[in-house]
């Protein structure tokens, strides 16, 4: 993808995965804390985080189109350079919520359909290390989409703008 309605692609895509890794970070961490708001979610938690690991790639080729068509820049490149960086977040924020929701779904399934549900994995090692292992990749996968998002923008309005107002505006 190079062009969406005659801007870069990536300008568009960007937003995808700004909102999109978050959203799945949080989803997956509520989920491995609560078994029941994995069950709640069920199958909307794989996806989401599916679509947000599709998500990434994407748009990180259509930023190395944009890097290819703009002035070669230290701070394009830095940015570049930590944008290559969150395919593996997004990958491990995918693989934990497929555990997770695979988990739910197999606690449930043994609890019965008349059990509050949870019983076989909420008291497991194998809870305990995906709580954990979510909260990281979560907090990682999050702290690695803000700065990526600010290198940008400071690539894209470094020197793009007055401090002071323009045309008598205040």
């Amino acid at each position: 993808m190079t062009l969406i309605n005659g801007l870069p692609a990536h300008v568009l895509l960007v937003h995808l995965v700004v909102v999109l890794v978050p959203l799945t970070a949080l989803a997956l961490v509520v989920a491995a804390v609560s078994p029941r708001a994995a069950r709640r979610m069920g199958v909307v938690l794989p996806l989401l985080a599916l679509a947000t690991l599709v998500g990434v790639p994407l748009t990180t080729q259509a930023g190395e189109w944009l890097e290819r068509h703009v002035t070669d820049d230290a701070l394009v490149r830095r940015h570049a350079d930590l944008g290559d960086g969150l395919l593996p977040w997004a990958a491990g924020l995918f693989v934990l919520a497929a555990l997770v929701w695979w988990a739910g779904r197999s606690s449930a399934a043994a609890a019965g359909p008349d059990s509050a549900g949870g019983s076989v994995w909420s008291g497991t090692p194998l809870r305990v290390a995906a709580v954990v292992l979510s909260l990281a990749v979560a907090a990682g996968a999050v702290v690695d989409v803000y700065r990526i998002g600010d290198s940008g923008a400071k690539a894209a309005w470094h020197d793009s703008f007055s401090q002071s107002a323009s045309s008598g505006e205040r």
